[in-house]
């Protein structure tokens, strides 16, 4: 392949995965977890700090290390919105109502996958393994990931037991996380009122960036 085209090449590459801040315009009620500058804010849970990282006002998980991202108080019925962007391999996800421990989030708590699902590493997983799945729980409507690389816009509104998920605009989930008994067990984390919200290092680079959230009614008890 000539230099110049071989070049010309990696550049795209490069700059494919190159993270800009696109700020939204103001949504009322909503107020930004994230600052486009620092990890104020956060609290690495678990893990390596070096984990995570800020590029071009964007929030960075670089998939090493493990652990997750929590925020520094709880929330219990919201509104969530942020955008993110798969890298060939990623996997992470959202947490909710989570304790501010080490635990088994998914299970104490309530895990929303993120997952580059179209890569071969992943052609076997379950229908609850892919993104916008609440995790182990509840399997999204499929088809509506963009492809890796580019943008994903994600919403998580949680009242009470009613969990509806939105990514890219479009309902892939509305589901009563009280309605499956069979799981009361496994996954205590169904019954918690209230927690913290997080982000999961899990493997390879991705992105966030237009964090915000917004409480809904009066509820502000923290744990069960």
């Amino acid at each position: 392949m000539p230099f110049r085209r071989a070049a010309l090449l990696v550049g795209l590459v490069l700059t494919a995965f190159v993270c800009t801040a696109f700020v939204r315009g103001d949504e009322p009620g909503f107020s930004p977890l994230f600052d486009g500058k620092s990890l104020t804010g956060w609290t690495v849970v678990g893990g390596k700090a070096a984990a995570w990282g800020v590029d071009d006002g964007c929030l960075i998980s670089f998939g090493d290390g493990g652990g997750w991202l929590s925020t520094s108080k709880d929330y219990a019925d919201f509104d969530l919105r942020l955008d993110f962007r798969l890298t060939p391999e990623s996997n992470s996800g959202i947490y909710l109502r989570a304790p501010a421990d080490t635990s088994h989030i998914s299970r104490t708590g309530m895990e929303i996958q993120l997952l580059d699902e179209t890569h071969p590493r992943y052609k076997d997983i379950k229908n609850w393994q892919r993104t916008g799945a609440i995790y182990h729980v509840t399997a999204p409507e499929p088809g509506h990931l963009k492809p890796t690389g580019e943008w994903n816009s994600l919403e998580i509104r949680a009242e009470g037991a009613h969990v509806v998920i939105r990514l890219n605009g479009a309902k892939v989930v509305d589901d009563k996380i009280d309605a499956h008994p069979e799981l009361d067990k496994e996954h205590t984390g169904l019954k918690r009122k209230s927690g913290r919200l997080g982000l999961q290092s899990h493997n390879g680079r991705v992105e966030f960036r237009n964090i915000r959230v917004k409480e809904l009614g009066t509820d502000r008890a923290n744990g069960q």
